[in-house]
């Protein structure tokens, strides 16, 4: 469970003093992101993980910083001004126990956010369990393609900038709104730290079993968020989904819903779900704003766009200068992400790994390619796919595959062998589906036999919160090697 409250600030060196940052964890996509984004204001930035491995570690090379390996005292310089921590670290993490001997002032990735980049923005925050990277990215896409030329950080790559981050030099920043904790000294969501004038709750669910004992405190974390949004600011939310609705009840700031059913102030009404995407009428306030064509599969994406238009919408970008610019929008690494078709066999990466986003991302995968062989690989990694408490919602969510494959179960020392998931039940659960399903131990026979027996016409979706062993990778090198 989270705090009650953010902690203050510790003391900091003025601004212009600050010069050398490290970062602790710096493999993950935030923090990787905001090292990237302090190097480009320029400030010296080093930083150490131990799970360097692509497309983080390239993507960071990419951008002249180096990884650290390990956790070391010695990586922490008496000559630091500033360590950033990530929540990978725990308080015996050897550089954070090294940066407090020092005296080197340590904050969390959401606090260097507003000491170095909200000041005098317009922060806009994404939330809700599923699709806040999309909705981001699609946002953030909306709004520079109208000229506003915004800062954003997201939780993923996006096509059209091919990069996590953009420091514009607009007014506006656009930020992805994590309920996660933020680190072992400040034990709150991300989300409580950021200011946002306007926010999107798009749906509320289930996760993070590792940090919410259950649903009424996910949903008491996101009121939280809903009560910080002032007065002047704007929060919408998706009012198809009930458990969002109810976490913005009694807020200051206006509320307004977007969504597909009638009742939402920002409507869709799709047209047509097709090889190309989504096309999807739009309305506001009951008068049409025009003709949508969503390049992204699946219904959820039409509500991730609207989600996205709302806020835009918020800051002066009309719904109708949205709609043209979300035909260009090129997607989110690993949402969708096809990898390569190789001899009539597609393989597409894709990040799910909770069971409502296992479900719509293989339903969807089913209305693009109606009539083809689905396989559905997939990891129980994260830290909430690997617990127990969804043992039975698993075994649904792949009814849209033809055939499945399930990975061994992560080993995981630290959590007890009751609360983990059976993935051999699982695999029995959807064997008495009605479908073809194997248990495969490692990555590399996976690979051997799904190439071995994949056809012409088939599509074969690698899902995960990780990058699975490099499976999507071996894979289409493994289909381009048979004879």
């Amino acid at each position: 469970m989270t705090a009650e409250a953010r902690r203050s600030l510790p003391p900091l060196p003025p601004r212009d003093r600050i010069r050398r940052v490290h970062v602790i964890g710096i493999c993950g996509t935030a923090m990787g992101t905001i090292a990237a984004m302090l190097k480009e204001r320029g400030f010296a930035v080093s930083g150490s993980d131990v799970a360097a491995y692509p497309p983080m570690s390239d993507w960071l090379a990419d951008r002249g910083l180096d990884i650290l390996p390990g956790y070391q005292e010695s990586n922490i310089c008496a000559d630091l001004d500033l360590v950033i921590v990530g929540n990978v670290a725990r308080r015996d993490n050897p550089e954070a126990v090294a940066a407090q001997a020092l005296g080197i002032p340590a904050i969390s990735l959401p606090e260097a956010l507003r000491v170095f980049f909200f000041a005098e923005r317009t922060v806009l925050a994404v939330t809700g369990t599923h699709g806040k990277t999309t909705t981001t990215s699609m946002l953030a896409w909306l709004l520079y393609a109208a000229g506003r030329d915004p800062s954003f950080l997201v939780g993923g790559v996006t096509a059209n900038f091919d990069s996590n981050y953009r420091l514009g030099d607009g007014d506006l920043f656009v930020i992805e709104g994590d309920e996660y904790d933020t680190a072992y000294f400040d034990k709150v969501p991300k989300f409580w730290h950021y200011p946002a004038t306007h926010a999107t709750i798009n749906n509320i669910e289930y996760d993070h079993a590792d940090i919410y004992p259950d649903m009424a405190s996910i949903e008491h974390v996101f009121r939280r968020f809903a009560g910080q949004i002032p007065a002047r600011g704007s929060l919408w939310v998706n009012g198809d989904d009930p458990r969002a609705k109810a976490c913005s009840t009694g807020v200051a700031a206006k509320v307004r819903s977007f969504g597909l059913g009638a009742d939402n102030a920002l409507r869709g009404e799709i047209v047509a779900l097709d090889s190309t995407g989504v096309l999807m009428d739009v309305f506001l306030n009951g008068e049409a704003c025009g003709r949508a064509t969503i390049p992204m599969i699946g219904a959820y994406n039409a509500r991730n766009f609207l989600g996205a238009c709302a806020l835009a919408l918020s800051v002066g970008v009309p719904v109708a200068e949205s709609i043209e610019h979300i035909a260009t929008f090129r997607g989110v690494k690993r949402r969708q992400n096809v990898m390569a078709e190789i001899d009539g066999v597609v393989v597409i990466d894709d990040f799910a790994h909770h069971p409502t986003a296992v479900r719509e991302t293989l339903g969807a995968v089913r209305e693009h390619y109606p009539e083809a062989r689905i396989w559905a690989i997939f990891e129980a990694k994260s830290n909430t796919s690997r617990r127990a408490v969804f043992q039975d919602d698993y075994p649904p969510a792949f009814a849209a595959a033809d055939r499945v494959v399930l990975s061994r179960p992560w080993k995981q020392d630290n959590l007890p062998e009751e609360q983990r998931i059976s993935i051999p039940r699982v695999v029995d659960a959807i064997r008495d589906l009605g479908k073809e399903v194997d248990l495969i131990s490692e990555v590399d026979d996976i690979v051997c036999q799904v190439a071995d027996l994949a056809r012409p016409g088939d599509v074969i979706v690698g899902l995960s919160g990780s990058n699975f062993g490099d499976l999507h990778a071996k894979l289409v090198a493994a289909l381009r090697d048979r004879k």
